[in-house]
């Protein structure tokens, strides 16, 4: 049901009966680690192109979703997904594997909240029994394709972000025990004239705000009503930006309160993360929400959880013709 101007209410409050989270190696030294169901010691994962590998983890994670949910491949009536290699072909040969109804969608990073808001209300709606929401990212695929191969070695400025290698998935029912999707409040394209690809934070900041806003005005809702604000893959730096954009709009929240997965997927102690401002990545934010989140969600320890995932609709093409990065956020509204 709609929900003031651009925000939808499920009014059967579809279950997370299933979640899962795979990870690479630079992952398994991460800070979620222990959260993490699957983690690789090898970008290559024993294939012979970084982007098959990228789909070995997106097979993988919808796999054990499935595995998690007790369900079977054919009781699943919808797949969604999108990543960022070009034309989405990580999700689409994962479907080709799966053999599930298809919906690829694009939102670059802000894919796993807009195929979570999507696949809750295909399950509201009584459209379908389950489905199956995953994303992916993978480093050094998305390295080569919008900025430099990994070989080539380029130094990277403060500002940059570390891509995650991973992939994470949800099965969403119309029954069962878990977290419940309660609403969502779907983003507006903002850009902000920022074009430097290494900058993404900044770039992506706007329109993590643009959202807050949205959802907080079609709700009625103060954000001291959610245990954790969680946003996608800002980093320090776009954290800190969408902090101080609040602050200027009346929204002051406890740093207690607000987490960005980019921010803390890696310990300072990793190589490299002193020097770059963290991560990002499709699977950022679906990683860290759909394995640390959940996880804590299901011992209780959080109640209720607003989800902000981040998007810079940018392409390598666009790039090249000297084109600004419009970016987008997707909000979701968990609770158990």
């Amino acid at each position: 049901m709609l929900q003031g101007y651009q925000s939808w209410v499920f009014e059967n409050k579809p279950v997370i009966i299933g979640s899962s989270a795979v990870g690479g190696p630079f992952e398994a030294q991460g800070n979620y680690a222990a959260d993490f169901d699957i983690l690789h010691d090898d970008l290559w994962l024993g294939e012979d192109s970084f982007e098959k590998a990228e789909k070995k983890m997106l097979e993988q994670a919808c796999e054990k979703a499935i595995k998690k949910a007790g369900l079977k491949k054919e009781d699943i009536q919808f797949f969604l997904s999108g990543d960022l290699i070009n034309q989405i072909i990580a999700s689409s040969f994962t479907a080709r594997t799966l053999g599930i109804p298809y919906l690829g969608i694009y939102g670059a990073c802000s894919s796993a909240m807009e195929g979570l808001a999507l696949a809750a209300m295909i399950v509201d709606s009584g459209f379908a029994r389950y489905a199956l929401a995953g994303t992916s990212s993978h480093n050094a695929a998305s390295e080569k394709q919008y900025r430099y191969p990994t070989e080539y070695g380029a130094q990277k400025p403060p500002t940059a972000q570390w891509t995650v290698t991973g992939a994470g998935a949800v099965v969403l029912g119309r029954e069962g025990d878990g977290p419940r999707v309660t609403s969502a409040t779907i983003g507006r394209v903002v850009d902000m004239g920022i074009s430097d690809p290494f900058n993404m934070g900044a770039a992506m900041a706007p329109a993590a705000v643009d959202t807050i806003e949205a959802h907080m005005r079609d709700f009625n809702v103060d954000l001291m009503q959610y245990d954790l604000v969680i946003t996608g893959d800002l980093g320090k730096i776009g954290r800190s930006i969408t902090k101080d954009l609040l602050k200027k709009h009346g929204i002051d929240i406890p740093e207690d309160r607000y987490i960005d997965c980019g921010a803390t997927m890696y310990k300072e102690s990793q190589p490299l993360i002193p020097l770059i401002a963290g991560a990002s990545g499709c699977a950022c934010v679906a990683t860290v929400v759909y394995g640390h989140f959940l996880n804590r969600m299901r011992k209780g320890e959080l109640k209720r959880i607003l989800v902000i995932a981040t998007g810079a609709l940018l392409s390598p093409m666009s790039y090249q013709q000297k084109e600004t990065i419009p970016c987008i956020a997707h909000a979701v509204s968990i609770e158990i």
